[in-house]
């Protein structure tokens, strides 16, 4: 399988004005291929989401580097970042974040469109997303019409919509039962595994770890042993 997603030795310190330095990551190495689920598992502030947010190219790591499909996107100035960010990484949130006056369908639709996609295109994209995700019948629904859930489900299919080479959920099953959890989570290893896509999972909760093809644990931003 061709390595897709790849962090070395990554470092992270968050410092403000009158506070002691904070280290978050610390020289964290990962490398996901296509087809390959991660699942980074780790307490409260062991640095998952901070490692995310490197990983998708919404920080910049102080150290280290983060390649996307070979080329360096850690050092891509912010317009470029966000271009590739459009067009190659899928995020999943904690709470779906989908955009409140918007329909399910539109919120799916709407990342397809800015990522370049026609019209009909993106809107044939969303409805076959929302219905493999069983959730076609909740297309016209505004977010706050769903269950938690539902919602989450939508946030998964906007995340895949653009057929992302990296998808990257935080805490996906934060706010969901255990059983629902496990549906969304499938779902979206299933649909990202078909799509050729690396899919990289930050969790607090270790029964995901069946699910993953790679397991990394932090402990105060550092590898643990396995």
């Amino acid at each position: 399988m061709s390595e897709r997603l790849r962090a070395d030795a990554v470092e992270k310190t968050w410092r403000s004005p009158g506070s002691a330095a904070v280290p978050a990551v610390r020289g964290v190495t990962l490398a996901v291929a296509a087809r390959e689920t991660a699942v980074v598992v780790g307490p409260s502030g062991s640095g998952k989401t901070t490692l995310l947010a490197m990983l998708g190219g919404l920080l910049r790591p102080d150290a280290g580097r983060v390649l996307l499909d070979g080329a360096e996107l850690s050092g891509l100035p912010e317009p470029a970042r966000r271009r590739l960010r459009l067009r190659r990484i899928g995020f999943v949130f904690q709470r779906g974040l989908l955009v409140e006056h918007l329909s399910a369908h539109e919120n799916v639709a709407l990342v397809a469109r800015a990522a370049g996609a026609a019209r009909a295109d993106a809107a044939a994209r969303a409805t076959s997303l929302l219905e493999r995700l069983g959730v076609a019948q909740r297309a016209a629904a505004p977010p706050a019409a769903l269950s938690p859930g539902e919602a989450q489900r939508v946030a998964v299919a906007r995340a895949l919509v653009a057929s992302p080479a990296v998808v990257l959920a935080d805490e996906p099953t934060a706010h969901l039962d255990a059983d629902s959890g496990a549906r969304v989570v499938r779902a979206l290893r299933d649909l990202a595994v078909d799509g050729g896509a690396a899919l990289v999972v930050v969790t607090h909760d270790v029964r995901l770890v069946a699910l993953a093809d790679r397991v990394l644990r932090l402990e105060d931003g550092r590898v643990a042993p396995a």
